[in-house]
């Protein structure tokens, strides 16, 4: 059972049905310049509020009825089985009443196994190789965008998106910024209206407490199953919390907390995911140097040395063989501890796995690499892009460099 913790404050801040107000003052504000609109739908927990809450208002006839509503569900194919559970009933209760839905997948060769073992990608990190929220999120969502514009004519298109304040610093900041330049405005919601295509954040000023207040108690009132999605932000406690969600051994995060909170909370339920645990051990396996190629004296097409002549780059041939066998391992073993009724896990699904071992056959890497580098941990002499050279002795001299210039 939800429980809402009470606050010495209560009386002070705005109420839900308060915030529920000012969302239909943003949405009857903007949305009646646009025929069209479009939720970018992650299956989160504030993504899924603005589309049960959208579908509601619009309904209740609180708001303006546009002539299409279209709710784009992101599927990166690395979603957590509950949160993707979630999304699809949403997604259906949407469709039955009677507004358009559309599931984005990236491309094939873009996804995020078949990138990274296929064409041999390293995993990729918050420092220099942060390749996939934009490779198979954002841009698979742009152009589902561009081909809905292309079929409406090209009639100006209002995208909803579930941002509110509160979620980061970062965020918040580039809030604070917007909304001060290139048509940005923050007074109702977070519209901004010189993108290529319009964006407004409806509940930007909603706090965490509200968003699951509408989840738990008034949305499964009028349909959506979204108790369920509570699950992946620890039930009952997801306000105290505040666990944020992301994809199945995110090799971007510390720890994968959902996944940890998901299999202590409801081990009944969801115990047979414990073998996900281990993707994360093995996207740090695959940053090891023993398993990537490494540049010798990078040169540019002008000739000049390139930025870092030496560079670390692709995972070798040997190693994504090891990775996908190893990833297919863990899925098959889930999906034999898998209760009647639980949905199954597809890290890599058939076509996918085929594609990868046909990559891998041919030899694929990525542009200026060709497999014939020397592997990660080889030593060799280190040459800055200046010219500079250090010279490594041995390994049983202990490796010590000895630096010379370069004429």
């Amino acid at each position: 059972m939800f429980k809402k913790q009470l606050s010495l404050f209560e009386d002070l801040r705005a109420t839900s049905q308060q915030a529920i107000d000012l969302t239909i003052q943003s949405l009857n504000t903007y949305g009646k310049d646009f025929d069209h609109w479009q939720i970018s739908f992650s299956g989160g927990k504030d993504s899924s509020t603005v589309v049960t809450l959208v579908c509601d208002l619009i309904e209740q006839k609180l708001i303006k009825r546009p002539k299409t509503l279209t709710v784009m569900y992101a599927d990166t194919r690395q979603e957590l089985p509950p949160l993707e559970a979630s999304a699809r009933q949403i997604l259906k209760e949407v469709e039955r009443r009677e507004f358009n839905t559309k599931i984005v997948c990236a491309p094939l060769d873009k996804r995020f196994w078949v990138y990274m073992l296929g064409r041999g990608v390293p995993p990729p990190n918050n420092n220099t190789l942060r390749w996939c929220t934009q490779q198979i999120k954002l841009n698979p969502m742009i152009e589902a965008l561009q081909e809905l514009q292309k079929q409406l004519n090209d009639e100006p298109i209002l995208c909803l998106t579930g941002v509110r304040q509160g979620e980061s610093a970062a965020r918040d900041n580039r809030i604070s910024i917007s909304c001060s330049k290139n048509g940005g405005e923050c007074g109702q919601g977070w519209f901004q209206r010189d993108l290529k295509f319009p964006t407004l954040a409806p509940i930007l000023h909603w706090r965490v407490c509200q968003v699951w207040d509408w989840l738990m108690l008034d949305a499964p009132e009028i349909g959506f199953e979204t108790e369920i999605l509570a699950e992946c932000y620890g039930g009952d406690e997801a306000i105290e919390l505040e666990a944020r969600t992301g994809c199945i051994g995110c090799p971007l995060a510390s720890r994968d907390l959902a996944l940890e909170n998901l299999i202590k909370k409801y081990p009944e339920k969801w115990g047979y995911l414990e073998p996900l645990k281990q993707i994360r051990q093995w996207h740090e396996w695959a940053r090891k140097f023993e398993n990537r190629h490494q540049k010798h004296d990078e040169r540019n097409k002008n000739g000049k040395r390139s930025k870092n002549p030496n560079r670390k780059g692709p995972l070798t041939l040997d190693a994504r063989k090891i990775l996908l066998e190893t990833i297919l391992n863990i899925q098959a073993r889930c999906n034999g501890l898998k209760p009647e009724g639980s949905p199954k896990i597809c890290l890599i699904n058939h076509e996918e796995e085929l594609r990868i071992r046909e990559l891998i056959a041919l030899k694929t890497f990525p542009n200026r690499w060709t497999g014939e580098e020397p592997i990660g941990n080889a030593l060799s002499d280190m040459i800055a892009q200046d010219g500079t050279v250090t010279l490594l002795l041995p390994l049983d001299w202990g490796a010590v460099g000895l630096e010379v210039a370069n004429g």
